[in-house]
């Protein structure tokens, strides 16, 4: 496990690094502050709003083999990249470009937010296999009925900030369900501003396992 927490690195908002064999895999690059040192091999994305599928940011860390995946909405004119290295995804795939990864269904289904995350858009969110431990990285979603079912997770990185996605009170209730060894907060700072600390508290104290909270590098 904390190989895998090592191997981690928050990016801000809903972006991460991630470390997978000899693979670099970034996920929703948005905002970067910095450049990476090394160039991911894969980008993946879980949805097509600007705040995750950011094409000024990922030309930013292209390399000449990096592998994009998106979902629909998501499309290669904005980034005009070999059609070969451009993967459009959507829930229930298994592997891609040679990483063992699950898609999963990301979605809103509270009235108030239906028209943000349509079911109907087939966004998604990831598990990754790292080395035999699962991260699963949610997307923006609500506490959806297929969290209930998910495998085994290591590593659960869920949304908390409430409007787009779900509030704390519902990222509890998430979290508790799909029962991660870890799980970490995503997507609210910018949201929640001065109330992204107690947010964080209420959460640590709402999970019944361990809750991680990341700095950003």
């Amino acid at each position: 496990m904390a190989n895998v927490l090592d191997n981690l690195t928050w990016l801000g908002h809903s972006s991460f690094s991630l470390k997978i064999g000899n693979n670099i895999v970034f996920i929703d690059p948005y905002n970067l502050k910095k450049l990476p040192k090394t160039k991911p091999d894969v980008i993946f994305v879980t949805h097509a709003h600007f705040d995750h599928w950011s094409p000024p940011d990922i030309r930013k860390i292209l390399a000449d083999y990096t592998v994009v995946v998106g979902t629909i909405g998501c499309e290669n004119r904005n980034l005009n990249m070999p059609d070969n290295r451009f993967i459009v995804t959507e829930p229930g795939k298994e592997k891609i470009s040679g990483i063992k990864v699950k898609t999963i269904p990301a979605y809103n289904i509270k009235q108030e937010r239906l028209n943000f995350h349509p079911k109907a858009n087939k966004w998604v969110g990831y598990i990754f296999d790292v080395g035999g431990s699962t991260v699963y990285h949610a997307g923006d979603t609500d506490f959806i009925p297929e969290m209930k079912n998910l495998p085994h997770i290591d590593v659960a990185m869920l949304p908390i900030g409430g409007t787009y996605t779900m509030d704390v009170k519902e990222a509890i209730e998430a979290a508790n369900a799909i029962h991660a060894d870890v799980t970490i907060p995503i997507h609210y700072k910018r949201l929640l501003g001065n109330r992204a600390m107690s947010a964080e508290d209420e959460f640590v104290s709402g999970v019944k396992g361990k809750v991680v909270i990341m700095n950003e590098s």
